[in-house]
């Protein structure tokens, strides 16, 4: 049991790590520490009212916007991006970089989310 699990790990990890992330000049990859700092106990909210919630013991919210939330579980990696697994069963990986002092999501489809200061 204990390989499969293990197995399973690295596989739900490969997609985040083949993927390009499409970041621009200006943006500053974190390390895992500066990453936990940054998200680990906050509140990111993005342009569209949605926030993110990164709370310590490894669960995670999201709340949109117009309302409605969803729930899961994340892992801070070491190549500095972030994997949710959702209660729904869906999954996502992030990169989270630093660009001009803001904060920036980027999606593994290269699609950009500003966090709000």
């Amino acid at each position: 049991m204990n390989r499969r699990l293990i197995l399973l790990t690295i596989f739900s990890l490969l997609p985040a790590m083949a993927v390009a992330w499409g970041t621009r000049e200006g943006d500053e990859r974190l390390s895992a520490t500066a990453l936990r700092a940054a998200l680990v106990g906050q509140v990111l909210t993005f342009h569209d009212d949605g926030q993110s919630r990164f709370y310590g013991d490894g669960r995670y919210s999201y709340t949109y916007g117009q309302g409605g939330i969803a729930y899961g579980h994340y892992a801070i990696n070491d190549d500095g991006t972030v994997c949710i697994g959702f209660v729904n069963g869906a999954r996502r990986c992030d990169l989270y970089v630093r660009n001009a002092a803001r904060l920036v999501l980027i999606t593994e489809e290269g699609d950009r989310f500003p966090i709000r200061p």
